[in-house]
């Protein structure tokens, strides 16, 4: 597991180094059920959460999941890809003492009162008060391990150190045994991703461990009164008796908690705003039509949405257009990257990646996440720019003005053809009051937006050519 950085702690770890110390000190030992349960209570007693950076729990999942850290049971997380099963178990680590003692140079990190390893009970005998001890950080109390068609026995519980036997031990020698990841979490957290692609004989090797806390290997049983919490996660169509996990194991889980997609619309895009790596400005009203494009493909009937839509869908639609503001920033040397409405179009040939479609559909991909774009863009409009006259724009554009936009356009020139018409302007403050622009390049994303709009309702044209230029116009009688 990798090691974290000092400057990562919130305070330096203690300085006793002998059991003689930690005994006068008035240290009290907790198994990791009661360590949870206890720093638990203390945050909700506090009105503190201890979620961090979970968006969309809070009256569904995470009451579920304060019940079973209470009632002290192993946890598995059900869900679709992309729901946050990972991030939410990663948060258990919070809920851990900042600083824990365990005996110097053991295999498992034993507490320093109750030594459970042959050589450790051993050592702690001979030196009594004098057994050195060290101190391990809340952060390296939790292992993950995504399943894999390769992991083995030996990687979860372990197996016999040919290295140890060859130095003159014998294989009924428990100290022959090179322990996996479940033994080396003792007194801490495993997460175990994926749990329904392990081999059906990995699930059986991990019954003993999660129950009886035995380590079996190569027929020899070992009895360790291991204290570890035991968490998963896995796709609900694959956690059935017909799917992919023995039923066995699934009776070991305590809480077998599902998650879900974010609820509320605004919950989508605090998900995007927070794990997004947004490169440029991405004006709110564009992040909410990529939170609409994401909530459609989930509904519509042309996408499996057994392998539902990930988060990492509209995560990536914004740091895409993100990018593709900076993109042209640089090519068209403006000062202040903003992305556009004009932007969003190359967001559908990196998408059509992220997303399974049914059966039938081939060749129609691009279409159809083309249709529920316009289609979020549109609802988009309606919700900042529903109930505003928009007749000075069209008359405008009637007149025989046009507006000409790209990835190569810089915002001074979309302003720039949008005219000095005073009605114009006017309308245009007013939309930029709407959607909060202030800035040149904010205010022609702004007026973008209303052009769109315009467009979707089919009050004015729209041409595209071939180097991704984009013109918006009223078409005379002639040319339609």
């Amino acid at each position: 597991m990798e090691r974290v950085a000092v400057s990562d702690f919130d305070t330096p770890a203690p300085a006793l180094t002998t059991l003689g110390e930690l005994r006068a000190s008035g240290h009290t030992e907790r198994s990791i059920r009661d360590e949870l349960r206890n720093n638990l209570l203390t945050a909700l007693r506090a009105g503190e959460s201890p979620w961090d950076g979970i968006v969309g729990f809070d009256d569904t999942v995470l009451p579920q999941l304060e019940r079973a850290l209470i009632a002290g049971h192993d946890v598995v997380m059900l869900g679709e890809r992309g729901q946050g099963k990972t991030r939410l178990l990663r948060t258990l680590v919070a809920l851990l003492d900042e600083w824990t003692p365990v005996i110097d140079g053991s295999d498992l990190d034993e507490h320093p009162f109750t030594p459970i390893l042959p050589a450790s009970i051993r050592r702690a005998a001979e030196l009594g008060d004098d057994l050195p001890i060290a101190w391990r950080h809340r952060t390296e109390r939790y292992r993950e391990k995504l399943a894999t068609p390769d992991t083995s026995v030996a990687d979860l519980v372990g197996d016999v150190d040919p290295m140890k036997v060859a130095e003159g031990r014998s294989l009924g020698d428990p100290e022959t045994i090179a322990f996996g990841l479940i033994p080396r979490s003792h007194r801490g957290i495993i997460a175990i991703n994926e749990l329904p692609d392990l081999a059906e004989r990995i699930q059986v090797s991990m019954l003993n461990v999660m129950e009886e806390r035995d380590v079996q290997v190569r027929g020899y049983s070992l009895r360790l009164p291991l204290d570890v919490l035991v968490t998963a996660s896995a796709n609900p169509e694959d956690y059935t008796n017909r799917g992919r996990i023995i039923t066995p194991l699934k009776d070991r889980f305590g809480a077998e908690i599902r998650t879900h997609y974010p609820l509320d619309l605004e919950d989508e895009m605090d998900v995007i705003e927070q794990e997004a790596d947004l490169v440029a400005t991405v004006p709110d009203y564009l992040i909410e039509v990529l939170a609409r494009f994401t909530r459609y493909a989930r509904e519509h009937p042309s996408i499996d949405q057994r392998s539902g839509v990930s988060a990492r869908f509209s995560i990536a639609g914004a740091e895409t257009v993100a990018a593709a503001a900076l993109h042209r920033s640089a090519v068209a040397r403006e000062e202040f990257p903003v992305a556009r409405p004009v932007d969003l179009q190359s967001v559908i040939e990196v998408l059509r990646g992220k997303v399974e479609f049914e059966s039938g559909e081939e060749g129609r991909e691009l279409e159809i996440l083309d249709y529920l774009l316009r289609k979020s863009v549109a609802d988009t409009v309606r919700a900042h720019l529903g109930g505003v006259d928009m007749r000075p724009l069209v008359a405008a554009l009637e007149a025989g003005e046009e507006v000409l936009t790209g990835d190569r356009v810089p915002a001074t020139d979309v302003l720039t053809a949008l005219g000095d018409n005073g009605e114009v302007a006017a309308l245009l403050d007013d939309i930029a009051a709407r959607l909060d622009a202030t800035e040149d390049a904010e205010r022609a994303s702004a007026a973008e937006l209303a052009l769109e709009g315009l467009y979707l309702a089919r009050r004015i044209g729209k041409d595209t050519d071939e180097y991704g230029r984009t013109t918006y116009l009223v078409e005379s009688p002639d040319e339609e």
